[in-house]
């Protein structure tokens, strides 16, 4: 019997570019959440964007937010990971003076940015939709750093291997989306997340199921029994993935039409 499920948002539940979920998951999370299954939504967004996605049944689940960093239920917070502020300072002046690259400071409830082009600022509040906050120097935000990500509107892949070789030794580096790259503290990660929430409530890996499609999503999927890549995901993520689906949809539908068990 599940009691706990949790799945990625982009490249997910949000496939082909999709900025909403389909209203379907409103009715499947809510019996989910009848039957005593927990759904978790796990991502690299922040809080007040996944709330505002999942707005119809935001008070029934669970949110890993932050690829980790940030966990909340019952608007609780029940764990925050954080940067020291001086190695926060130094990947920020790497970003600040690398070409094509977009600073996102991830504070608890909002994110910091001082864009560089106005075409960022437009993706992060009109295409992201995020809670933004735009500071005229980026470098004297007061709050505590949770999580710096690189944003390249070409794509990370051309700067990815550099990210790693310069800070892998000092933070996570995990590719999130074909356009992010997001470095958090050591150890923080959707799989430490889960696996702190299974503590919590007392629910076993054998009773959990995951959903993802990225490298940031395979600590998760590591983390339960019952793993699914989608088939559009990375070929490491397939990999180590049991089970394989196109769309979350419908296994959360047999789910249900068979009591919670799998």
């Amino acid at each position: 019997m599940l009691k706990m499920i949790a799945s990625d948002l982009d490249g997910t539940l949000l496939q082909d570019g999709k900025r909403d979920l389909e209203p379907e998951m409103w009715e499947l999370v809510h019996r989910l959440t009848q039957m005593g299954i927990l759904f978790v939504a796990a991502s690299g967004r922040q809080i007040p964007n996944l709330e505002r996605l999942f707005a119809p049944v935001r008070e029934e689940i669970a949110y890993i937010a932050e690829n980790g960093c940030l966990s909340q239920y019952k608007n609780k917070i029940l764990h925050k990971d954080i940067l020291p502020r001086e190695l926060g300072q130094e990947i920020m002046h790497t970003i600040w003076n690398k070409d094509n690259a977009e600073i996102l400071l991830s504070g608890e409830r909002t994110c910091y940015i001082q864009p560089k082009s106005p075409a960022y600022y437009n993706h992060m509040v009109n295409v992201v939709k995020n809670h933004v906050t735009v500071v005229d120097d980026i470098f004297a935000v007061e709050e505590e750093y949770m999580k710096i990500s690189v944003y390249d509107e070409r794509g990370i892949a051309q700067s990815e291997d550099y990210w790693k070789e310069t800070f892998g030794s000092k933070v996570t580096v995990v590719t999130s989306g074909s356009v992010w790259l997001d470095m958090t503290p050591v150890g923080a990660n959707k799989g430490s997340a889960i696996k702190r929430l299974q503590r919590q409530l007392g629910i076993r890996p054998e009773e959990c199921m995951a959903f993802g499609d990225h490298y940031n999503d395979v600590e998760m999927l590591q983390a339960v029994k019952y793993s699914y890549a989608m088939t559009n995901a990375q070929e490491g993520v397939r990999q180590i993935c049991r089970y394989s689906a196109e769309r979350v949809e419908p296994v959360l539908k047999k789910i249900i039409e068979k009591g919670g068990r799998v």
